[in-house]
C-alpha cells in the first residue's frame, strides 16, 4: 500500500508532535513530505526533534504536493487553509476548529466537492455521544472549562474587559456566554467548544462557562448534554502540555489518533 503523503502547516506543540508521530509511530503508512510555518525557527526545531530533513514550503506549494493537509497553525487562518484545500481537491485535518465557526459553509462546500475534512475531538470527551444524540432532538449543550491563569493569559477577552488574570486568587467565573463568543474571546483556550458546536446544536446555542483559579493544576472540561436521548455528562481532567500550557496533552494525542484513523480501515466509535 502506498504511503499517504502528509504536509503539516504549523510547527508548534501539536504540529511538532504530529511530525514525530508520522516519522516514528506511523512510519509504515504516512510519509511526511513537507512542513510550513511563518516562523522558520519552529521548522528548524521540528526537524532537529525528529532528526530528519523535511522540505520547507509555502502554504500553496505544500497543499499541491500532498494527499492530506494538516492544519495546526491558528484559528485565524484555518478557514482560509480549508478553502485552499477544497480548491486544490485535497483532504484536510484541521486542529484550529474555532476558525470554522461562522465559516460552516466551507464544510458544506467540501462535502459537495467530495473533500474529506477531519476534525479531532481534541481535549474533551463526549463528542461521540453528542453526535449520536444529534440524530434526535437536543435541548441543551453546556461546557464548563476550568483553567489556571497561566493557561488563559493573553486571551483577547481579558484585555477587552480589563480582567487582570494574575490578580485572581480564588475560583472565579470570568466568562459566560455562547460558544461563538467564547472562541472569539479565547481563541487559544477553548477550541473544544468549537467541535462541540459543530457536532451538536451550533455555536450560538452551545453555552460556555470559563472558570479560573491559581489552584487548578489541570485543564478541566465538564460537558452536559440534555435531549430526547436523555442526559449525558462527562468530566475530562487534562494534563497541560509540557511545552505549552494552553494546549492539553489529550489534544495532542487526539490529533495523532485522528491522523492514524485516516489510514486505518477499521473505524471505531460513532
Amino acid at each position: 500500500m502506498r504511503k499517504i503523503r502528509v504536509g503539516i502547516i504549523g510547527c508548534g506543540t501539536i504540529g511538532g508532535e504530529l511530525a514525530l508521530a508520522c516519522h516514528v509511530r506511523m512510519k509504515n503508512t504516512v510519509d511526511l513530505v513537507a512542513i510550513c510555518d511563518a516562523e522558520k525557527e519552529k521548522c528548524d526545531t521540528m526537524q532537529k526533534v525528529i532528526k530528519k530533513k523535511i522540505q520547507l514550503l509555502k502554504v500553496d506549494e505544500l497543499i499541491k504536493k500532498v494527499d492530506l493537509v494538516v492544519e495546526a497553525a491558528s484559528s485565524k487562518i484555518s478557514a482560509d487553509i480549508l478553502k485552499k484545500a477544497i480548491n486544490a481537491q485535497k483532504d484536510i485535518l484541521i486542529m484550529s476548529i474555532g476558525g470554522l465557526l461562522g465559516n460552516e459553509d466551507l464544510l458544506v462546500k467540501a462535502a459537495k466537492a467530495g473533500i474529506k475534512v477531519y476534525l479531532p475531538s481534541g481535549a474533551v470527551c463526549g463528542v461521540d455521544g453528542l453526535k449520536s444524540a444529534s440524530v434526535g432532538k437536543i435541548d441543551s449543550v453546556t461546557l464548563t472549562t476550568r483553567k489556571s491563569p497561566k493557561s488563559l493569559s493573553g486571551a483577547p477577552y481579558l484585555k477587552e474587559n480589563n480582567i487582570d488574570i494574575w490578580a485572581i486568587k480564588d475560583e472565579t467565573v470570568i466568562f459566560e456566554g455562547s460558544a461563538m463568543d467564547a472562541v472569539k474571546g479565547f481563541p487559544q483556550n477553548v477550541n473544544v467548544c468549537a467541535i462541540l458546536s459543530l457536532a451538536g446544536i451550533g455555536a450560538k446555542n452551545t453555552r460556555v462557562r470559563i472558570v479560573a483559579s491559581p489552584a487548578y493544576t489541570k485543564n478541566t472540561h465538564d460537558l452536559e448534554i440534555e435531549g430526547e436521548f436523555g442526559r449525558l455528562t462527562t468530566k475530562t481532567e487534562n494534563v497541560p502540555s509540557k511545552t505549552n500550557p494552553k494546549t492539553s496533552q489529550l489534544a495532542v494525542f487526539s490529533a495523532i489518533a485522528t491522523l492514524e484513523g485516516v489510514v486505518k480501515s477499521v473505524k471505531l466509535g460513532t
